[in-house]
């Protein structure tokens, strides 16, 4: 059974940093699409960052460029998302996703692209 789990979410001030995390099973990451995605509370979820697993290509949001980092965890089946500078607008639930179906490589930040999907952790930044 595919498993996305995430963690490290919580509350920071402006300015702060959290690392969030997503571990998987039920499936190995090779060849695997995995993004992170964000919902704030009245808005539609938005795609945040992403990563080939097969070759490391990553992408990120224009509004997190420069202070969100992604990575794969080689030691474990694990993403994480390292978030600095973290602002007020950055208030959201984050959600892990995953997909081995080419069209998350065609359209990585489309959430249709992906059917696994974590059950979200909670990022709130607020002073």
């Amino acid at each position: 059974q595919v498993q996305l789990v995430e963690s490290g979410g919580g509350l920071s001030q402006p300015g702060g940093s959290l690392r969030l995390s997503c571990v998987a099973s039920g499936f190995t990451l090779e060849k695997t699409a995995m993004a992170w995605f964000r919902q704030a509370a009245g808005k539609e979820r938005e795609a945040v960052s992403y990563i080939s697993i097969k070759d490391g290509t990553t992408y990120y949001a224009d509004f997190v460029k420069g202070r969100f980092t992604i990575s794969r965890d080689s030691a474990a089946d694990m993403i994480n998302l390292q978030m600095k500078d973290l602002k007020p607008e950055d208030t959201a639930v984050y959600y892990c996703a995953a997909s081995t179906a080419a069209i998350a490589w065609m359209y990585p930040f489309d959430v249709h692209s992906y059917k696994a999907w974590g059950q979200g952790t909670q990022v709130t930044v607020s002073s």
